[in-house]
């Protein structure tokens, strides 16, 4: 290639060359704006492309290594992206879910709990292990016996302790590092709302300092929470007063969901809006027709009490209404299997997709045009994709839209909202890559 400088010492100029006048021997001649980098050169030749020259009506002029592959065309211009259009499919993740289960500790329990004990393998942990869904349970209840002092004991495969391990109980729980962990305390009748939250930071200690500060030591960050409250009884704790019927009922629930989000919004959500749990009960309430079948958020807080329950637990009620889960009577404990297959199966269909992925990484020596990226969203996998717009910050989202964060693609709230609904969406992700410095 032949440098500005280079043409200059060695072009030969034509006698009449600069006086305005195209003449013999000359290509062209603008006078005195004859120059290197004007549309005529110095000698009177055109400034064409490909002459190594950067002329005025061109990008750029590599001379003999202009061409698709570098950073000026055979054209002149600047090539947009030297990677062209790139696309990959995002890996949609479902969130992890982490299962937190309260179980009330007080003398008429000991029956549900030989229940829950009996159910919370085969129909429960098991039915969500092998759905493929990461999970882990953390238990929030005195450990021991069921059959006085109204304590529980979980075995294997879930627990540390082999099967056949509980009878009688061992001094301590045993945790499974990832998938179970035991907080025992003691949950009486009407406090289990006040121990989730005073034990949450480690508060009220457990009684073999597992976890110094608190259950939340075995929440992880990125998961979806789902609470099972179990109890023949209401609420009455603290501030907390269901008084047995709808209306302080569904006013309590309120307050405990502002309670939980105050406590920790990573963990619970920072509004109504961005809840991130949901709250099943297992309650003193009267029997559906039939029997073993959930109450549901369209269905109204029941008031009237199965046979052997204390109270009907209109509190618990509504934080289930409230957060869309299911409830269940608890006094027929021989329908437990229906019970935890029910919640092991709202806990499946409940998980979310995950809502960010990782930026791309651009082909090797190349870089990302970061606003060249583009989402697009195929509706359960087929026809048309929708394209999603680029906002800078998520304080500027709106609907189809996302925003770039930490080195993620991150979708908009309300656009994460409609792809979590739809478990067969495909995402693929769409970008360019820096113009090259033709330089």
């Amino acid at each position: 290639m032949t440098s500005e400088s280079d043409s200059a010492t060695t072009m030969v100029i034509p006698p009449n060359c600069g006086d305005g006048s195209v003449d013999e021997g000359e290509e062209c001649d603008d006078g005195a704006q004859n120059g290197i980098g004007n549309s005529c050169n110095p000698d009177c030749t055109l400034n064409v492309c490909g002459d190594g020259v950067e002329g005025p009506a061109e990008e750029c002029d590599l001379g003999g290594d202009n061409g698709p592959d570098g950073g000026c065309s055979a054209e002149c211009t600047i090539n947009p992206s030297a990677c062209g259009i790139q696309e990959y499919e995002a890996m949609l993740e479902i969130a992890p879910v982490d299962i937190i289960i309260t179980i009330d500790n007080s003398g008429s329990m000991g029956n549900e709990i030989k229940g829950v004990q009996d159910n919370i393998n085969i129909n429960f942990a098991t039915i969500i292990e092998n759905s493929g869904l990461d999970y882990r349970v953390i238990l929030v209840s005195r450990h021991g016996n069921y059959n006085g002092p109204e304590s529980i004991c979980i075995e294997a495969p879930l627990s540390g302790i082999p099967q056949g391990g509980c009878s009688p109980p061992p001094a301590q729980p045993v945790n499974n590092p990832g998938k179970f962990y035991h907080y025992s305390v003691e949950i009486s009748s009407h406090n289990a709302w006040c121990q989730l939250l005073n034990t949450f930071d480690g508060t009220t200690k457990d009684e073999f300092n597992f976890a110094p500060n608190g259950w939340q030591e075995w929440l992880r960050e990125d998961s979806v929470k789902s609470f099972i409250a179990i109890s023949d009884d209401g609420v009455v704790c603290g501030a907390y007063d269901d008084n047995d019927n709808i209306n302080d009922g569904i006013a309590e629930a309120a307050q405990f969901d502002a309670a939980l989000q105050a406590l920790s919004p990573l963990h619970f959500g920072d509004s109504p809006e961005n809840r991130n749990y949901d709250f099943y009960s297992i309650v003193g309430m009267a029997y559906n027709n039939p029997p073993d079948q959930p109450y549901t958020a369209k269905d109204p807080i029941i008031t009237g009490q199965c046979p052997t329950a204390q109270d009907p637990g209109t509190g618990h009620q509504a934080m289930s209404n409230l957060t869309e889960a299911l409830r269940f009577p608890l006094c027929d404990t021989t329908s437990y299997d229906v019970v935890f297959q029910a919640i092991a199966d709202g806990v499946i269909k409940g998980a979310k997709i995950v809502c960010e992925f990782p930026i791309p990484e651009p082909p090797e020596n190349e870089e990302l045009d970061l606003e060249s990226i583009l989402v697009e969203y195929t509706p359960m996998g087929m026809g048309d994709p929708d394209v999603f717009n680029q906002v800078p910050s998520v304080d500027q989202c709106g609907p189809n839209s996302f925003y770039l964060d930490a080195g993620m693609v991150k979708l908009c709230p309300e656009t994460c909202e409609n792809v979590q609904a739809d478990k067969d969406a495909q995402i693929n992700i769409k970008f360019a890559c820096e113009p090259i410095n033709p330089g």
